[in-house]
């Protein structure tokens, strides 16, 4: 008998399990229940701090963070050290907000950190004014020590990346760091061409350099994008693509 494997099952399978094993342990945090987002767990806080002892952070000036609230902790710490951050605006409706540092009081970082507060207290950008990026953190439901990635299901972590790629301000040598529970760290995670892939895994008690780096996508996979078409960012991606 011919078994047929079929990956988005799989991916879907394996979303459930995690999300569910977090919810039954008591490991995922608000907002709750976990189902359908990046999951916030316990010691999202301990697994930020393991970052600091990085090169990659350091030397990073411009910080790009996805807008979960697990990798919220990253935000605030990357604040607090003077970095710009660029953060996404959720499924990218609005495209990209910078939140720089420089204009906000030591008061307000921790609320600048937050989705709200970056809102309020950071800058819709257009593509064209997103500058070099040095680093880039992103958040997963599941991740495997080959550094596959498994997100919600939605693709935003891949389009964001693709869009910078397709934009020149990272390129494959941009390093691309996670912040998980240690019980996300599973055997296998099912990857497609178009995934995005990390480097770096911190969780609470370990930090996991990927060797060798996993490949990454390398721009836009215009055929896959359904209706994410239509999104403005999306549209304005090709009118500057069309000007080159």
């Amino acid at each position: 008998m011919i078994i047929l494997y079929n990956i988005k099952e799989e991916k879907t399978r394996l979303r459930r399990l995690i999300w569910d094993l977090m919810e039954r342990r008591n490991i995922s945090r608000f907002p709750r229940p976990v189902y359908g987002r990046i999951p916030n767990f316990v010691g999202a806080e301990e697994a930020a701090k393991r970052a600091l002892s990085l090169s990659e952070w350091r030397r990073a000036l411009v910080v790009k963070v996805n807008p979960d609230s697990p990798q919220r902790p990253l935000r605030e710490l990357a604040l607090q050290e003077g970095k710009k951050v660029i953060m996404a605006t959720p499924r990218l409706r609005r495209g990209f907000i910078m939140i720089d540092p420089a204009f906000i009081p030591n008061s307000m970082i921790k609320f600048a950190s937050t989705i709200k507060g970056a809102f309020r207290l950071g800058r819709l950008l257009r593509l064209r004014e997103i500058p070099p990026i040095d680093l880039i953190i992103t958040g997963c439901v599941a991740v495997d020590r080959r550094g596959n990635r498994l997100g919600k299901g939605g693709g935003y972590a891949e389009i964001e990346y693709a869009i910078l790629r397709e934009l020149g301000v990272i390129d494959e040598s941009t390093p691309v760091i996670t912040t998980v529970h240690d019980i996300q760290i599973v055997d296998h995670v099912p990857r497609e061409e178009h995934d995005l892939t990390v480097d770096i895994i911190l969780t609470p008690t370990k930090t996991l350099r990927i060797e060798p780096r996993p490949p990454k996508p390398k721009g836009i996979y215009w055929n896959l994008l359904g209706e994410k078409k239509d999104l403005p960012v999306i549209k304005e991606l090709q009118q500057l693509l069309s000007r080159k």
